[in-house]
C-alpha cells in the first residue's frame, strides 16, 4: 500500500471535529423578565432559541412560533431579531447579548407597546 493511500486511511477515521457554531453564545433556553418595573411581582417566559450558522432564527417565545428571525455581530454585539403573533397581532423582538444576558425589547405593534427586558439563560 502507498503511503498516500496509508495516510487516507488514517484521516478517514479520524473523528471529525464540530465545527464550533457562529452564534452558540445566544442560542438555547432563555428566561425573560418582562416585569414593567423591577419592584412588581416576577413574570418571566421562556425564549428558545436556535441558530443556525446563516443567523437564521427559530425557535418559540412567550408560547408563540418565532415566524422569521435573524441574528448577526457587529461593534463587538451579538444580536436577534424576529417576529411572532398571538394570532390577533405581531410582535417585533430583538435583543443583544450584554455581559451573558440578553437585553432586548419587543414591540407589540396591534397593541401600541414597546416593553424593554432582559432575559437570564436557562
Amino acid at each position: 500500500m502507498s503511503l498516500l493511500a496509508t495516510a487516507l486511511l488514517l484521516l478517514a477515521d479520524a473523528p471529525v471535529a464540530a465545527a464550533p457554531q457562529k452564534f452558540a453564545a445566544i442560542s438555547g433556553g432563555w428566561t425573560v423578565d418582562l416585569r414593567v418595573d423591577l419592584a412588581d411581582a416576577a413574570y418571566t417566559q421562556p425564549m428558545d432559541l436556535t441558530i443556525a450558522d446563516d443567523g437564521t432564527v427559530t425557535g418559540s417565545f412567550y408560547q408563540s412560533e418565532i415566524l422569521a428571525g435573524k441574528a448577526g455581530r457587529a461593534q463587538g454585539r451579538t444580536c436577534i431579531a424576529f417576529r411572532t403573533t398571538d394570532g390577533q397581532g405581531l410582535y417585533h423582538t430583538s435583543a443583544c447579548l450584554v455581559d451573558g444576558r440578553m437585553v432586548g425589547q419587543t414591540w407589540a405593534e396591534g397593541r401600541g407597546f414597546v416593553l424593554p427586558w432582559t432575559a437570564e439563560r436557562r
